[in-house]
C-alpha cells in the first residue's frame, strides 16, 4: 500500500527522534511496521516495536511484521514464543512490552517505535534511551493525545527547542482511511471533547482542569530582560518547596513570567537571597500569600512579609487573600478572555510553571483544588500576582489609579 502524503512527510524527514500525534486510524501502526523493515534493511540492525502491554504488540503488530516482511523475503527465523523475527542480513526485529521496561536495559538498538506511547509509564522512555547511545540510534513515537499532563505532550514539545526531535500533528482524516461520513457518526455519537481527542488530535484539557483557559497560544517566548526592568514576583509560602514565578509587565495591562525559582527544603530567607543573586539591579515588586504576614519564620519573631520588605523588596497584598474562586477566575480571564484577548504569557524556558497550570485540577466531584498533587505550588505563586495586578471585582478600581504604580520596561 502506497504511502499518504503526510506519511511520507513523516518518512522523508532525517531528524533522530520524531513524535506523531495522529487521530484513530490515520494509519500510525502501518506506518510504523513500515519503518521498523526500513530500519531492519541495514545488516545486523536491532529493531524494537514497544507496545504498552506484550497482549497489545502482538495483536497490532506481530501479524502484519510476519506478513510484510515476508512478502519481501527477509525473513530467516521466527521465534513465535519471544516474538522476535530474524532477517537474512542478521537483522533482528522484536515486539517489546513497555511495563516490563525494566528488561529492555542492557541492549543495543538502532530504532525503536512507542506505539500509542500516550499510554506508556515515562520510565520507558528513560529505560531504552541508552540503549540508542552505541548505536546512535533514533527512535519514533505514535499515538493520540491523551490530555495536557500526560508525558506525550512533554514529548512532543521537545521538537520546539531540540534541533534532533521533530513532531507533527494529524487528524484521522488526514490519513485518508475513514470517510467524512464515518467521521460524522462518531462525532454525533461522542463528547465533543472525546471525538477532538481521538479523531483530530487535540491536546484536550483533562477532566477538572482548574486554569482551562490556558493553553499553547499562552506559551511564548520573551526575549532578554533590560537590566532595569522592575520585576514582578508571584510567590507561594511553602519548606517543600516554596515556588516564585517571576514576569514584567510588556504592555498596558500584559504581564510575561521569564523565570521560575523552586526551593526544597528553603525558607523565605534563601527566597530573597536567590532572588537577588538572579536579579541585584531590579526594582522588585512580591505578591505573596497574604498570611505570610503572620507565619513566624524564626524565634526572633521575624515573619515572610518582613523578611521580604527588609529586604527591599516592595509588597502587593492585602491583609487577606482573595477568595480562591475569585483569583481562578481572575487567572483564567487573563489568560484568554471571553472575547479571544491574552493578557499573561509564559516563556517556554518556566516548564514547572507551564505544567502547573496545565495539570492542577479540582478534587473529583468538587469545586475544591486538589493540593495533593503538587502543583498548587507554582499555580498559586502566579495567581497571587495575576489576582493582584488583573483582577475581576464589581466596581474595581481602575489598575491607573491605585496608590501604586505599574511599571512597563
Amino acid at each position: 500500500m502506497p504511502l499518504t502524503e503526510p506519511q511520507q512527510t513523516i518518512v522523508d524527514n532525517s531528524k533522530r527522534f520524531s513524535a506523531i500525534i495522529a487521530g484513530r486510524r490515520f494509519g500510525k501502526s502501518y506506518l510504523a511496521i513500515r519503518q521498523l523493515a526500513w530500519h531492519a534493511r541495514n545488516p545486523n540492525s536491532r529493531c524494537w516495536y514497544v507496545a504498552p502491554t506484550r497482549q497489545q504488540g502482538k495483536g497490532i503488530a506481530w501479524n502484519a511484521l510476519k506478513e510484510r516482511l515476508g512478502k519481501l523475503n527477509w525473513i530467516s527465523k521466527i521465534n513465535e514464543s519471544e516474538l522476535a523475527i530474524t532477517l537474512v542480513n542478521g537483522s533482528v526485529i522484536e515486539i517489546r512490552s513497555a511495563d516490563a521496561y525494566d528488561r529492555m536495559r542492557g541492549f543495543a538498538v538502532n530504532f525503536v517505535v512507542f506505539d500509542e506511547f500516550a499510554d506508556m509509564d515515562p520510565d520507558v522512555w528513560t529505560a531504552v534511551r541508552p540503549t540508542l547511545s552505541d548505536t546512535e540510534g533514533s527512535a519514533m513515537f505514535i499515538g493520540t493525545p491523551k490530555g495536557y499532563n500526560n508525558w506525550a505532550k512533554s514529548i512532543y514539545d521537545r521538537a520546539k527547542n531540540n534541533e534532533d526531535w521533530c513532531s507533527w500533528q494529524f487528524s484521522t482524516a488526514d490519513g485518508g482511511q475513514v470517510s467524512e461520513e464515518e467521521l460524522e457518526r462518531a462525532r454525533n455519537e461522542m463528547d465533543e471533547r472525546l471525538f477532538r481527542q481521538e479523531y483530530l488530535a487535540t491536546w484536550e484539557t483533562m477532566s477538572g482542569r482548574i486554569a482551562y483557559a490556558f493553553n499553547d497560544a499562552n506559551i511564548v517566548s520573551l526575549g532578554d530582560i533590560p537590566d532595569r526592568a522592575i520585576l514582578h514576583v508571584g510567590m507561594d509560602f511553602n519548606i517543600d518547596p516554596a515556588c516564585a514565578a517571576v514576569a514584567v509587565q510588556t504592555g498596558t495591562g500584559q504581564y510575561h513570567f521569564f523565570d521560575e525559582i523552586e526551593i526544597y527544603g528553603g525558607n523565605t530567607d534563601e527566597m530573597v537571597q536567590e532572588l537577588k543573586n538572579r536579579y541585584p539591579t531590579n526594582k522588585i515588586f512580591v505578591y505573596p500569600d497574604a498570611s505570610g504576614a503572620q507565619r513566624k519564620t524564626s524565634a526572633g519573631g521575624r515573619t515572610d512579609h518582613t523578611i521580604l520588605t527588609n529586604a527591599g523588596f516592595t509588597l502587593k497584598c492585602g491583609k487577606a487573600n482573595p477568595p480562591v474562586r475569585d483569583r481562578i477566575n481572575s487567572a483564567n480571564a487573563a489568560f484568554c478572555s471571553t472575547d479571544g484577548t491574552r493578557r499573561v504569557f509564559v516563556d517556554p524556558a518556566c516548564k514547572q510553571l507551564i505544567k502547573c497550570l496545565e495539570s492542577h485540577t479540582y478534587k473529583p466531584g468538587t469545586q475544591i483544588p486538589n493540593k495533593d498533587t503538587g502543583y498548587d505550588h507554582f499555580f498559586d505563586a502566579a495567581t497571587y500576582l495575576i489576582n493582584t495586578v488583573l483582577p475581576i471585582r464589581r466596581n474595581a478600581v481602575p489598575l491607573s489609579t491605585k496608590r501604586w504604580t505599574v511599571n512597563t520596561f
